[in-house]
């Protein structure tokens, strides 16, 4: 029990206060996060729309996402990931205030258009300061910590949030979410300084200026985004189509959903930081990692194609819940250290991309899938996503191998 207790502590030690800091507000701002998890169900049982127009909704989401995730990268590596993270939490915290007020359809979709976009220029930017404010040797594990604040944060809202729903309504969600991203911003600005070099030197800005189109010629690393695209289509389910497949199919509410939710959660609070510490130890290749997540994403989803026992909710949600442990720690790592110097913004900017674009084509496809065919053809499609990713995985681990 004793060695279990110090390899705990270990995995934390070594990481930047700034780090600390960063994984601080992101638990607060996470923590009040509380709509997101439950907006296919606000969507459909609040204000009436069906899977269709919820799905197209949703659509807006992920195309915001996208633009975001692009714009973020740009702004990136023009003004520094510092300026582009203030903005983007306070003007993301009005937004949200403001879209509980908005109801019909076509205003709906372009609020969360611009909500999303403006959300989402936050994502390359916290991926590149991870660089800024830790060491090749912490890097993996400074993610960790964040993700780790991300789901505890994650754990407290969406079970708070099935509380206040089941007692309040949908709308007190709202000023949560925005009031708390307007507190994270405030706290990172005083807790946490600008870095006074956030850019590179005139010598290598000339290298930049020459290659900063190459991230779009680096096949290996398309290769990589395919990946982490299908990745994002299963994992995305989690947050479309489950909390329907709950409340429709096992007749679950909102509080017993987010408690499910929880499961995720608390494996991850309790043991993603000590599990990629013992892996980092193991010097295993990035790309055996992405290559086993993969292949967990694709299995957590075809348990789920009997439906008769409410106990397969919590295997799904375990093994999907491991794929998640090894998939998105390492998948950032490969993007981190594949990243030129000068362009990371660009590089990062794509990774974020491919999540944001999966997001899209999970909710339309997922939902219309839903609609047309049922939830376990819907399961088998997300299961197949993984299995394609777990060939593109073996492509990619060939070509990282020869160097290309």
């Amino acid at each position: 029990m004793k060695k279990i207790y110090l390899n705990y502590v270990q995995s934390f030690e070594g990481l930047s206060k700034e780090i600390w800091y960063l994984s601080l507000i992101t638990l607060i701002n996470r923590a009040g996060t509380m709509v997101i998890p439950f907006l296919s169900l606000y969507l459909t049982k609040n204000l009436d729309f069906s899977k269709d127009d919820a799905s197209w909704i949703l659509v807006f989401f992920g195309i915001g996402s996208v633009i975001g995730g692009w714009l973020g990268g740009k702004l990136t590596d023009k003004i520094g990931f510092y300026k582009v993270m203030v903005f983007s939490l306070f003007i993301t915290g009005l937004s949200f205030i403001g879209l509980q007020y908005i109801t019909s359809f076509w205003g709906l979709c372009f609020a969360i258009l611009f909500v999303m976009t403006v959300a989402d220029t936050f994502r390359p930017a916290i991926y590149v300061s991870l660089k800024t404010y830790s060491t090749p040797e912490t890097q993996t594990r400074s993610l960790a910590l964040i993700r780790l604040a991300i789901n505890a944060g994650m754990g407290i809202g969406p079970t708070l949030a099935g509380l206040i729903i089941v007692m309040k309504g949908y709308n007190l969600l709202f000023w949560i979410d925005g009031v708390t991203c307007i507190v994270a911003i405030l706290l990172f600005y005083y807790l946490v300084k600008e870095p006074k070099k956030d850019v590179v030197t005139v010598k290598k800005d000339i290298q930049v200026i020459r290659d900063k189109n190459l991230v779009y010629t680096d096949f290996t690393y398309w290769i990589f985004i395919a990946i982490c695209f299908l990745m994002g289509m299963a994992f995305f389910q989690l947050m479309i189509t489950m909390p329907l497949y709950y409340d429709e199919v096992f007749n679950l509410n909102e509080f017993k959903i987010g408690l499910i939710f929880f499961i995720n959660i608390a494996i991850i609070v309790v043991f993603e930081m000590p599990f990629i510490n013992y892996l980092e130890k193991k010097h295993i290749h990035v790309t055996k990692h992405i290559l086993m997540a993969s292949l967990l994403m694709g299995l957590s989803f075809f348990v789920l194609f009997q439906n008769f026992w409410i106990g397969i909710l919590v295997i799904n949600m375990v093994i999907i819940t491991v794929g998640e442990m090894l998939g998105f720690p390492y998948t950032n790592k490969f993007a981190l250290n594949r990243a030129k110097e000068g362009i990371e913004g660009s590089y990062m900017a794509l990774y974020a991309i491919a999540f944001s674009l999966s997001h899209i084509f999970s909710s339309k496809i997922g939902l219309s899938v839903v609609d047309n065919y049922g939830y376990q053809i819907n399961w088998l499609v997300t299961g197949s996503y993984g299995a394609l990713a777990v060939l593109l995985s073996l492509w990619l681990q060939k070509r990282v191998k020869n160097n290309l």
